[in-house]
């Protein structure tokens, strides 16, 4: 059994309307998934046949809909080589509020520019809820994508991160032909 915590404004997400999502993810992984209105979820992989690696991606999947993914955005996590961070910015930042709402406010940017810009540049997909900043990508664009949200909480200036960005495009490029750099 694989416990996950989730917060409880996201355990109807999780479900689904009518459990639609929680059927999705026990036919995907072959295995049982309770979930309870505080957020606890535990993934029931004791089956002699079911696959630990499954077990585990299952479990990201769930906490990356935890943390503010829709579930299909989540399901990219499934895929080999599709992995989630999550960096936590009351421990980059500290816990100031104020410090917090502008570091956030610069993550999404005006109409949410930023946030779209670092997925378009990268195929990275990223959410920023609560005090964390989570992202889901592959193991060449994720390093590139959680670099710009590290230099925007460091303070960087927004056309720096984009120079950044635009100036990985090529290395980026090359790995989505599938050559290995």
């Amino acid at each position: 059994m694989r416990p996950v915590r989730i917060p409880q404004d996201r355990v109807g997400v999780a479900i689904g309307a009518e459990g639609q999502t929680k059927a999705m993810l026990q036919r995907m992984c072959g295995m049982r998934i309770d979930i309870d209105k505080e957020g606890n979820v535990m993934v029931h992989d004791e089956a002699k046949d079911a696959d630990p690696l499954l077990a585990l991606k299952v479990c990201d999947v769930i906490r990356a809909i935890g943390r503010g993914f829709s579930p299909e955005r989540a399901c990219r996590l499934f895929k080999d080589d599709e992995y989630l961070e999550v960096i936590d910015l009351k421990q980059v930042i500290g816990t100031k509020t104020n410090q917090l709402n502008r570091v956030r406010g610069r993550l999404i940017g005006t109409d949410g520019k930023t946030r779209r810009i670092i997925e378009d540049l990268t195929g990275v997909h990223m959410t920023v809820y609560g005090n964390t900043v989570a992202l889901i990508g592959d193991s060449v664009s994720l390093p590139v994508a959680k670099e710009a949200v590290e230099m925007i909480i460091n303070g960087s200036e927004h056309a720096t991160v984009y120079h950044f960005l635009e100036s990985q495009r090529p290395r980026l490029r090359i790995s989505e032909l599938g050559f290995d750099l």
